[in-house]
């Protein structure tokens, strides 16, 4: 287990804070709001992912879950306000205005700092996405508040207060940070980082719509083109169902194919720790990790891999962790559920070939022969 601090976020001047009686001006701020990312009418799974997360810390606090949706007049925003509630979302603020069609760091803020400064949350959620990053950071230096990015756990302390922990120090340690005496609390979490919480039909609840205020004209960034990330070459290692990876315990880049293979015959994607991206063997898109991927699917193949905690913390949600090493004591055994002590370069043709062998549509006639 890692060690835990607990660090309070630098107040606007750079220095420590200490924890104190609330600003009177805050002290109006309440309920959990989780912004909900979409764009082109898709909705990023994380957004529900936190809106699982965003509940339990409402019911603590005995407030409201919020969600917040930002997009283009029509259709598809509302029915993504509308599915925040299939989410446990209580309500739902909608900013919906034309210049919203595609993200752009300079709408986006002022939809979310004016929503923020007219509703009053004491805590923001954002996915850890390439856009939600974008979004927080910006948002939070306009509000001058905390953020604490990259989040793999949240609660609520005693008296109330957004504890959000995220691991350190290249990840040696888990840190539980508080944004103390600034409202609102934010936090971004990565997708897969927290369960999906399972959807229930329902009906929809309260819609609160709220104005823009900004024509095209005042925004200095325009969009020349748009390229969805599912048309884009790179991995799909968040989402994925089987995931097999590998590490310095191959020996070589060319060893790695051996890794692919596996994953090829699996259906898989394939990935690898950290150390491989910096010896150039693999692309960072494929990277498992606290600088990487974090991953949740059915089933995880760890081959050669030592398993620290940078690499933990991005597979710890796996339904089930299969991990090969030669290393009996790597640190990889203490949470996987299958440990194999063996040559990963070995066992890797081995389990490739029985999986085609299982897998071939005519292995029962091999089989039975």
């Amino acid at each position: 287990m890692s060690n835990a601090a607990k660090t309070p976020a630098p107040a606007a001047g750079g220095r420590a804070a200490t924890k104190k009686e609330l600003p009177e001006h805050f002290k109006a701020y309440k309920h959990v709001w989780v912004f909900v990312e979409q764009e082109r009418g898709q909705v990023h799974p994380v957004s529900w992912e936190l809106m699982g997360a965003g509940r339990k810390l409402a019911d603590k606090l005995k407030v409201d879950l919020a969600a917040v949706v930002i997009g283009p007049e029509g259709e598809a925003t509302r029915n993504a306000a509308v599915e925040s509630f299939c989410y446990g979302a209580d309500l739902a603020y909608v900013v919906a205005d034309q210049v919203l069609a595609d993200y752009r760091n300079e709408s986006y803020t002022k939809a979310l700092t004016d929503l923020v400064n007219t509703y009053k949350p004491e805590i923001l959620l954002l996915g850890a996405t390439t856009l939600g990053r974008d979004l927080a950071g910006s948002v939070a230096t306009t509000l001058l508040t905390g953020l604490t990015a990259d989040c793999t756990e949240l609660d609520v302390d005693a008296d109330g207060s957004l504890a959000a922990t995220r691991p350190t120090f290249g990840g040696s340690l888990l840190c539980t940070i508080y944004t103390l005496n600034y409202r609102p609390q934010m936090a971004t979490v990565r997708p897969r980082v927290m369960p999906m919480p399972e959807r229930i039909t329902c009906d929809p609840g309260r819609i609160v719509i709220h104005p823009l205020g900004l024509v095209e004209d005042d925004i200095v960034t325009k969009v020349l083109s748009f390229l969805p990330d599912r048309e884009s070459a790179k991995s799909n290692l968040a989402y994925a169902d089987v995931v097999v990876a590998g590490g310095l315990g191959l020996g070589s880049p060319e060893n790695f194919q051996l890794v692919r293979q596996l994953a090829s015959v699996l259906g898989a994607e394939y990935g690898c720790s950290r150390p491989l991206v910096q010896k150039g063997w693999v692309t960072s898109d494929r990277q498992i990790g606290q600088t990487g991927k974090t991953i949740r699917p059915k089933l995880y193949i760890a081959a050669g891999i030592s398993g620290a905690i940078q690499h933990r913390v991005g597979v710890e949600g796996a339904d089930l962790i299969v991990a090969i090493n030669t290393d009996r004591n790597a640190p990889i055994f203490d949470f996987a559920h299958i440990g194999i002590v063996s040559d990963a370069i070995r066992m890797l043709p081995a389990l490739t070939e029985a999986f085609r062998a299982r897998l071939s549509p005519h292995s029962r006639d091999r089989i039975a022969s």
